[in-house]
């Protein structure tokens, strides 16, 4: 039943259980090693992996992996100074290990049978931590005057207090955006898989017991092309949600080393 479920294939798993402990600000905790923690393992050992290969033999003629790491590096690189600024470079790698990682278990998930990105408690994680940073920059450089993000120039006294309430929920609600889209895009994605996939297994055995089942044919056929194309699309998904995740972090941490000329 459960290979059948589209959901249960975003069930945590524990694969090493290390039992409850006592801790000083949780209290008892179950602690343990889960589907989730390999997959993100993995996704981190990939990500080294691929960086140290790329950069351990640099040529003046790339060979595959150096292409694509540059690509990569260049791309992000050239993200954070367009969008930055001159300072992009100093938040660089902040952004690009953001976006390796995120790349990484997107990609990771379409091979494996767990996907972490479809976990909210990942994403949200991601999305605060990112959040933070903003916090912690724009205080550091701007200091009280990081309030000013919430006060746009130009706007009229009487409008004031409304605009402002509407800029810091719109800052609240950021790192919630960052992780429902990942989450939702990752999440959507799959189960669309799972579900054809469903339909190719059952119309298949339906067309194997002979007879009118014959009829299924056609229909195990066309679901088979749609889990052909959704997994085509897929891979453009798992690339372009790292993306937006890379160009929406740049975005935020521009509003705060900019501060004054955008306010």
């Amino acid at each position: 039943m459960a290979a059948n479920d589209p959901i249960h294939q975003f069930q945590i798993e524990k694969l090493v259980d290390f039992g409850v402990v006592n801790l000083p600000v949780f209290g008892r905790t179950e602690l343990a090693f889960t589907n989730s923690h390999l997959a993100m393992t993995l996704a981190f050992v990939a990500v080294v992996g691929f960086l140290t290969l790329a950069t351990s033999k640099m040529q003046v003629v790339p060979g595959r992996l150096q292409a694509v790491g540059e690509t990569l590096f260049g791309m992000i690189d050239n993200l954070a100074e367009s969008i930055i600024g001159h300072e992009g470079r100093k938040f660089f790698p902040f952004v690009f290990t953001l976006f390796m990682f995120i790349l990484a278990m997107n990609v990771l998930g379409l091979m494996l049978t767990f996907t972490v990105t479809s976990q909210l408690a990942i994403t949200a994680t991601l999305g605060l931590m990112t959040i933070l940073l903003v916090i912690v920059v724009g205080f550091i450089r701007n200091g009280p005057g990081f309030f000013k993000l919430f006060v746009p120039s130009g706007v009229p006294i009487v409008l004031l207090p409304v605009i402002v309430l509407i800029e810091f929920v719109s800052f609240l609600l950021r790192p919630i955006t960052l992780a429902l889209r990942l989450f939702g895009n990752m999440l959507g994605g799959h189960v669309a898989l799972k579900v054809f996939a469903g339909f190719v297994v059952a119309l298949g055995a339906m067309a194997a017991s002979g007879g009118l089942g014959l009829f299924g044919i056609p229909g195990a056929a066309l679901s088979l092309s749609m889990v052909v194309a959704l997994t085509a699309l897929e891979c453009l998904v798992a690339f372009l949600q790292a993306f937006v995740f890379a160009v929406l972090t740049c975005i935020y941490i521009n509003d705060v080393v900019n501060l004054g000329h955008g306010h």
